[in-house]
Formats: structure tokens, sequence, C-alpha cells
């Protein structure tokens, strides 16, 4: 038998740093949505007690390095499975982009493995798995749109966002998430985001206040490493797009756009900078 799972990219509509906790990790609060830039996985078992994980991508790491085989040895250590299984992972997001790919690939494992050995797990337990995988893996569970807390692991479902273009574009340059969390002083940064605005904005289907809403403290550090995510958004907002925001750590930037007729001109646009640029949308 074969499963398959999705693996949906995520964007952030905003990204506060609150506090650095004693245990090492910061405190954020931020809201996520998906987009329709998806990895697919296919799984089958295996009758020997391994697991094995091959892709088309030649730039990822196919051992313990990669998190959904880090997915896979967790729910078989937790739940005694002794069979193995094969992953093949179809790559579509970009790697190290601030779109959570590997974090939506351990998801989906840890998904498809529950169907896959019919586990029987609970979306919540399934969730609380994932927070022993990466801040991002919880939500990237269910997916939707929601309000994360804490390490990421707190989460607060609400409505998404009204439908409308994202266009995504990555610089060819590659962010360590842990290297700009490392650089960011909190006690100085310029201006958090008002998170319950953007949620009422959001509620309300208010698109233009979504826009103006948009915000992510981490533009702050991995800005100045890298001043092209800077032009990047400079060229997106003067082509037209509506709402423009750094996502995650970087360096990937996405914008917003209500009217399909901008889309193509936005589009071409970007591709004289970078060679990484999709249109897709929310998924809903």
């Amino acid at each position: 038998m074969k499963i398959y799972e999705k693996a949906p990219a995520k964007i952030n509509l905003s990204l506060d740093v609150l506090r650095k906790r004693e245990d090492g990790y910061h405190e954020v609060e931020m809201i996520m949505t998906m987009v329709d830039l998806a990895d697919r996985l296919e799984m089958a078992e295996l009758s020997r007690d391994t697991i094995i994980i091959t892709s088309q991508a030649g730039y990822i790491p196919l051992d313990e390095k990669n998190l959904a085989f880090q997915a896979a040895r967790l729910i078989k250590e937790k739940y005694d499975v002794k069979k193995g299984v094969y992953i093949h992972l179809d790559k579509k997001i970009p790697v190290s982009a601030g779109l959570a790919g590997g974090s939506s690939d351990a998801a989906a494992t840890l998904r498809g493995l529950n169907r896959l050995w019919e586990l029987n797990i609970s979306t919540n337990d399934l969730k609380k798995v994932a927070e022993e995988l990466g801040s991002d893996v919880p939500f990237c569970i269910e997916g939707g749109t929601a309000i994360a807390r804490g390490r990421g692991e707190k989460l607060e479902k609400i409505s998404s966002p009204p439908q409308c273009w994202v266009i995504l574009a990555k610089p060819p340059i590659n962010v360590s998430t842990p290297d700009v969390y490392r650089r960011l002083n909190v006690n100085k940064i310029n201006k958090h985001p008002e998170t319950e605005v953007l949620k009422k904005a959001i509620e309300n289907k208010d698109f233009q206040h979504i826009c103006r809403s948009l915000g992510n403290v981490l533009e702050e550090v991995t800005i100045p490493m890298y001043p092209q995510i800077s032009q990047l958004k400079e060229v997106m907002l003067r082509l037209g797009a509506e709402g423009v925001l750094m996502s995650g750590s970087g360096p990937t930037v996405f914008g917003l756009v209500s009217k399909q007729s901008k889309v193509k001109k936005i589009y071409n646009g970007l591709r004289g900078f970078c060679n990484n640029v999709y249109v897709v949308r929310i998924l809903t």
C-alpha cells in the first residue's frame, strides 16, 4: 500500500518576538497561513526495519539531517513500530527560504505514517509529537490559518484571509534561522506587529487593512545581512503588490495582490531579480 501526502508551504503574515526565554528559545507571536506551493510525499511500508528517503532534488540531505527522516524515526520510537518505510520526497518548496518546507515535510510524514501504520493518533497528540521536531511543525500538522504563540506550539485557529494572489520570490541566498535568532536583540526591536489588529482585519476579510498590518521583526536582522531582500520588497511594491513582507527568517519575500491583471507584470518584473518566483493562492 502507498500513502500520499501534500506538504504545503507557509507564509508569515506577522512575526513578533516578545522575549528570550530561560530555555534558550524565543517567545513568539505570529500569524501564519498556507499557500498552494507544496512538496509531495509518497510512502510505502518496508518489511525490514529501516527508513529510506529518496528525492528528485539533489540539494537536500536524505539521512538523519532531513526532518522527514527525523519525523519517521520519532514516530517509530514513540509508538514502538518495528516496520520500515520508504519515503519519496518530491521537492517543490525552496530550502532555507522561510517557507517551512522542511517542517511541512515532517508534518506530512507524521500524518502519512499515522495512516500507513493505522496508529490512530489524534490530531492533538500528533501536534505534541511534532513539537519535538521544530517550532513550525505543529502548525503544519493541521495547516489553515492560525496565531502561533510560545515557541510556535500554542495554536489558535482563525478564519482564512480573503482569497488573493500571492507572489513568492526567493533571492539566491540561504538564511540560517538559528543564526537570525542569535543575532536578534529583543530589547532593540523598532516596531512590533499588532497581532490583534491583523487578526481582526483577517476576520473582517479587509484586504487593504491586512496589507497595511503585515509585520516581521526578523526583517531588522536579516535585511542588514542581505540588502537584496529590501530591494526585492521595493521592486514588488513598485510593480503593484499591495502588501509585501519577508516570510519567516527569510530570504523569501511575498507580495499580496488582489487583482489578477497585476500578477503577470509583477511576476515578469521579478524574474529579472531572481529565478525562484512563484504565483500561488492562499489555501482556505
